[in-house]
């Protein structure tokens, strides 16, 4: 009678009270486990790593030969998705962003005034949310898929900011960063969002490996990484065979002047100097807004006396006040035979009205693309250009030198991505400055300084024989890459029920049932 009763295994002996600390790993949450997670990062570490990042990121725009910097400050993008809390990653990512961007567009402040800060939060807003999404895919997925992740993130915010949504702003892509020619067949093969995803994807593994050790990460994923490989060496190889076609080589003497709201008289004197100076020029490009409006019969009375081709920005009045803001093409006769107008006009400027549609020039020496200023920034617009057999652009622009040099420089790099990413060369005339003639590799052949006003650019713009691609290799990949960027956003954000023990109910008020019951 006095036997001692066995006790379950599942009770606690008695004396002992049971904890109601609910248990630490995040299964709850539909989590991966504490051991397959490293520990948050320290506030401290945090902090001192956003420096870092701000930092590498200051030096990579400033200085082209540390553009390597890329992987550093994007690496620590990743790193930091380890902080502690969703709201924690949110509020340091968009500091981040702030610190990245408000020094390089502190021309906004000249343009905007005070809204110039709503824009820079709106930028910074972007970087805020991939940090917030990657610690959510930290949390959710585990620690091996995030570095697969991160690219795909990072490849479907920076097209989405750039390319779609309303204020879209296509500056200071990762891709954008990359020093050309230096790199050109990179951005040839990988386009400026894949290049980006490509050193993303890199970055994080490097961080990957630095956290956890060589060993344990590749093992799990070296078969991961030699099937990417694989696959982006058959794509490359399958996109450059198969888009290769011969065409006719051509060139064409071309040269332009800088003016910044000129008078008629001003622009006939600076192009009687032009043509003094380089009689052999056979096509002459003027700036955007050279003219008030459509070209006058006196422009057009200068190319028939003086048997030029002429590539001059005006307006085309519309309905009403509307207009496009267009690139008039006149022909040695003396008539206005083309015009192409601005795809995308800035926001919060009146800067017309979208054109209707976009085509190519046939010109005498080849099909030539023409883009209005900003247009060169989207990837949408001059995809259109090129897919329509352009074998060079010609691109008009205005920056007003009140705007500053350093907009100048930020907007003249946008002009040798291009020339790289698409192969084809590039002759911009802008404003006032920076004014450039490029070769197929994003290489300078000539230029106009800043400010420059009446200063006078020529050269040979040329093209080989063998046309490259169409396009590259990441505008195949948009739309599985925004695909991806929202089923990741909806994993890591669907809430999920929490799990129980195999006998049922929570595992916590089991035991501490069965505690009261001994």
């Amino acid at each position: 009678m006095n036997a001692a009763i066995p006790v379950p295994k599942s009770v606690p002996p008695a004396g002992i009270v049971p904890s109601l600390t609910p248990d630490p790993t995040p299964h709850a949450a539909g989590g991966v486990v504490d051991g397959d997670r490293s520990p948050p990062l320290p506030t401290g570490l945090a902090l001192g790593g956003a420096v870092v990042v701000v930092a590498t990121f200051q030096l990579g725009v400033l200085y082209p030969a540390l553009a390597a910097l890329g992987l550093v400050w994007l690496g620590g993008l990743f790193a930091l998705r380890r902080v502690a809390s969703p709201r924690w990653a949110f509020y340091l990512g968009t500091a981040i962003g702030l610190g990245m961007y408000a020094p390089q567009l502190a021309f906004f402040w000249t343009v905007f005034g005070p809204a110039a800060a709503v824009l820079w939060l709106i930028l910074a807003f972007w970087i805020g949310l991939f940090l917030l999404l990657l610690h959510r895919c930290e949390r959710r997925l585990g620690p091996w898929a995030t570095p697969w992740l991160a690219p795909v993130l990072w490849f479907g915010l920076e097209y989405f900011r750039s390319e779609l949504y309303p204020l879209r702003f296509s500056w200071f892509t990762a891709g954008s960063l990359l020093p050309v020619p230096e790199l050109a067949p990179v951005l040839r093969l990988f386009g400026v969002y894949g290049s980006g995803a490509l050193a993303m994807l890199l970055a994080a593994w490097c961080v990957r490996v630095w956290e956890s050790g060589a060993r344990r990460v590749f093992r799990g994923t070296y078969r991961g990484l030699a099937v990417l490989a694989v696959g982006l060496v058959l794509g490359g190889l399958a996109m450059a065979l198969g888009g290769y076609q011969r065409t006719a080589a051509g060139k064409v003497r071309v040269a332009g002047v800088q003016f910044e709201f000129p008078g008629l008289p001003e622009v006939l004197e600076g192009l009687n100097s032009l043509l003094a100076a380089h009689p052999e020029t056979e096509l002459i490009l003027l700036s955007e807004y050279t003219l008030d409006g459509p070209p006058p019969p006196r422009l057009l009375r200068w190319c028939l006396e003086h048997a030029r081709w002429l590539v001059v920005g005006g307006k085309a009045p519309q309905d009403g006040d509307r207009f496009l803001n267009t690139a008039f093409v006149i022909n040695p006769m003396g008539e206005v035979v083309f015009q192409q107008a601005k795809s995308v006009p800035i926001q919060f400027f009146n800067d017309g009205e979208p054109a209707p549609e976009t085509r190519v020039w046939d010109s005498p020496w080849g099909p030539l693309g023409i883009a209005v200023c900003y247009d060169a920034s989207y990837t949408r617009v001059i995809d259109r250009i090129v897919h329509q057999g352009a074998m060079a652009l010609l691109l008009p622009a205005m920056d007003v030198e009140p705007w500053g040099a350093h907009q100048h420089r930020l907007n003249a790099r946008v002009t040798r991505i291009r020339a790289a990413e698409y192969g084809l060369p590039v002759f911009r005339v802008a404003s006032s400055g920076i004014s450039q003639l490029t070769d197929s590799r994003g290489g300078l052949r000539a230029t106009a300084g800043f400010p420059g006003q009446g200063e006078v650019l020529a050269g040979e713009l040329s093209w080989p024989a063998m046309h490259p691609p169409t396009r590259p290799l990441d505008r195949y990949l948009v739309w599985p890459m925004l695909a991806g960027l929202l089923m990741a956003a909806a994993a890591t954000f669907r809430r999920r029920k929490p799990r129980s023990t195999p006998g049922g109910g929570d595992p916590i008020s089991c035991r501490c049932a069965c505690s009261s019951g001994s």
